[in-house]
């Protein structure tokens, strides 16, 4: 089975006025929505969107695994474990929330900033937070969470990926066109699939896709 989500079929959120956009792909605050709380391991799937000067203000997590994706522009990232790091278009940020942790995402940049911020269910509870910074290769990526296996996914008009037989898949677009299944996905549109066959990912125009591959779907 695959399921389709439009980009406009997120849930809105975040502070327009102060140059914060936001779009949920899960339930989220006052988009209470029961029968779309989680895939597999993923329980949220955020595009972000910020103006320069824009940002989150010191706000805690716990018991999350947070991977975040930067499209476009810098994002500055401060934590109460005292690290301090700029992520770049093409760089993948992993924060282990653990017991606990505090952190501040923020655009200090001049230019508009993109992310994609995705959550995962932790695979155990309490430890210390953890910080990885995956700097971009202008190539594909892997990088393993909780079980869970992301693929960055950077593919040429008429390109193919084979996508592997796992109990589910989420595919988010960022850039650019892709055929999955019969669906065509354009940027921030959303597949997800649950014991599907033999998919492939064909790109019907210069496209990066984000595959997150998952034993079973919740």
């Amino acid at each position: 089975m695959i399921r389709i989500q439009r980009a406009d079929e997120r849930y809105p959120g975040g502070d327009p006025a102060t140059g914060v956009d936001t779009r949920h792909a899960f339930s989220f605050g006052p988009h209470y929505d029961p029968d779309n709380l989680r895939f597999g391991s993923l329980i949220a799937c955020n595009e972000e969107r910020l103006a320069p000067g824009a940002g989150f203000d010191e706000h805690p997590h716990s018991h999350t695994e947070i991977v975040t994706w930067v499209v476009e522009g810098e994002l500055t990232h401060r934590d109460s474990t005292g690290r301090a790091t700029v992520v770049r278009a093409g760089d993948l940020q992993h924060l282990s929330a653990a017991a606990g942790v505090r952190h501040v995402e923020r655009n200090d940049a001049g230019a508009p900033l993109v992310f994609v911020q995705m959550w995962l269910a932790p695979p155990s509870f309490g430890g210390e937070p953890a910080y990885e910074v995956v700097r971009g290769t202008g190539g594909d990526l892997v990088h393993e969470v909780s079980g869970a296996t992301l693929r960055v996914h950077r593919l040429a008009k008429g390109e193919r990926a084979p996508l592997p037989d796992v109990g589910s898949l989420y595919v988010h677009v960022t850039r650019g066109t892709v055929r999955v299944g019969t669906g065509e996905l354009a940027p921030g549109d959303a597949a997800r699939a649950t014991a599907e066959k033999d998919l492939v990912l064909l790109a019907t125009d210069d496209a990066e896709v984000l595959v997150w591959e998952m034993g079973h779907a919740g």
